[in-house]
């Protein structure tokens, strides 16, 4: 394939499909160009550099996110629905919450997920610096729920990995196991979530979901009985 046949999209397509496979670490232009059937030069000439690739990237994923206008269903149920989107494309790309730190990853689709977080939070009736603190607040819960349960999936796909791969994270277990066993409590909740359905992740994103929320509501109703 030469390089006037490749353009920007299938790379980044391609790009993105190695990354769900490998993450962050096992994305290079040489496995890139191999897998599109190019050399790695022809894949440079076109995104310039492996951070640039991964921000091209990452910008498509968070441009997927799904949202909806608050005016016509409620600043809740557009910001449930922002948050649970933005936590399904964290856990399915399990690279994309783990690249916003490792590179310079703002672009479009982050802006996009951004804006629409205000217009949720404005038509809550959040102002000022509370606005930035709302909009905030639940970028943060939902990057760290994602994360974590991203961490657990990625877990789950390395069992089909080599035997080493298996090996180390049986030892790296089994060393978690002796030290939760010294803390009671914790030791009787690892316990029983060893036992809770894949499902209840996304309970547990609800749950959490629903005490921000809640939060947020209480703290408006405190502003207008201030002002009242």
């Amino acid at each position: 394939m030469t390089r006037r046949t490749l353009s920007r999209a299938q790379i980044v397509s391609a790009a993105i499909e190695l990354l769900d496979e490998e993450g962050l670490d096992g994305l290079s232009m040489r496995r890139l160009g191999q897998r599109l059937g190019s050399a790695a030069t022809s894949v440079y000439w076109h995104v310039q550099s492996k951070e640039n690739l991964i921000a091209l990237a990452s910008d498509q994923i968070w441009g997927e996110i799904s949202v909806l206008d608050p005016d016509e269903v409620g600043w809740r149920e557009a910001a449930v629905e922002l948050a649970r989107s933005m936590y399904g494309l964290g856990v399915a790309h399990h690279w994309l919450i783990p690249a916003i730190p490792s590179c310079l990853t703002y672009g479009i689709g982050m802006a996009r997920y951004q804006d629409h977080s205000y217009a949720i939070f404005e038509a809550a009736g959040f102002t000022g610096v509370d606005l930035d603190w709302a909009v905030n607040t639940l970028f943060t819960f939902v990057i760290g729920a994602a994360y974590q349960d991203s961490a657990q999936a990625m877990l789950l796909r390395s069992q089909k990995d080599s035997e080493e791969v298996q090996r180390r994270m049986q030892e790296a277990m089994a060393n978690a196991d002796q030290i939760v066993a010294q803390f009671p409590r914790l030791k009787a909740r690892a316990a029983e979530q060893a036992q809770l359905p894949r499902a209840a992740r996304t309970e547990s994103l609800e749950f959490g979901l629903g005490v921000v929320l809640d939060g947020m509501s209480v703290r408006l109703k405190r502003g207008v009985a201030r002002l009242s």
